[in-house]
């Protein structure tokens, strides 16, 4: 198995350890970003007049996060890798939702009642995170090809964001039983993926190639890499 980068492939074949290294750790980054935009879409600000949500700031970071799947394990085992996280990722992200609804703890005990704000919000978030990936993965893998880096990631943050923040709101929010998000989510929407694209214009894309080369580099090292380098200094 070879991994791609940028300007094509980098010749090291992946052994077991590898593998296992990075599955575990683009495994916790998915179930990470799913879980922490699913709970921050829930609280609401206002920018410059707009209304807004703090998962506008997080969810960006799947994109980056599938990237590095792609390249790795390649499209097909990328999207079974996928389909794997989603589950544990949602329950994770429905439980975090329920136990501090509206940014307050409610007790274990809120975990006996069912949440349907806080369960519409996961079969969204389901939803969208399906269609946009899947999307991502067998459209936007052919443009990963292109030697130019910026293309694969620039055309997935735009039309990728988009499909995603459409899909989600129009799930989550359409005559949702919370009155401020069932009246306001169009803009709130908009405001949204306007964020996304200005995250990922002005401080994502600019960083993409350097982070992208430097997770790759970790995901690839060998384990036992540093335990040598210390037997050889002593």
């Amino acid at each position: 198995m070879y991994v791609n980068d940028h300007a094509g492939l980098i010749p090291h074949k992946f052994t077991r350890e590898q593998r296992h290294k990075a599955l575990y750790w683009l495994a916790f980054f998915h179930i990470l970003v799913i879980a922490s935009s699913n709970y921050l879409v829930q609280i609401p600000f206002d920018i410059f007049g707009f209304h807004t949500t703090w998962g506008a700031f997080t969810f960006p970071f799947i994109f980056l996060t599938t990237d590095l799947t792609i390249r790795v394990f390649g499209a097909s085992l990328a999207r079974k890798i996928i389909f794997v996280v989603m589950m544990p990722a949602l329950l994770f992200s429905y439980a975090i939702s329920v136990l501090f609804f509206e940014t307050h703890w409610l007790g274990f005990a809120a975990l006996t009642e069912f949440n349907s704000f806080v369960f519409r919000i996961a079969l969204a978030s389901f939803s969208a995170y399906l269609v946009g990936q899947l999307m991502d993965i067998t459209v936007f893998n052919y443009l990963r090809q292109n030697k130019k880096w910026w293309v694969a990631p620039s055309a997935s943050a735009v039309f990728g964001n988009g499909i995603d923040t459409i899909v989600f709101f129009a799930i989550a929010f359409y005559n949702s039983s919370d009155e401020f998000m069932a009246t306001n989510w169009p803009e709130i929407a908009l405001i949204d993926y306007s964020f996304k694209i200005l995250i990922c214009g002005l401080f994502f894309l600019p960083l993409y190639g350097v982070i992208l080369n430097l997770l790759l580099k970790k995901l690839i090292a060998e384990p036992n890499a540093k335990n040598e380098l210390k037997l050889a200094n002593n």
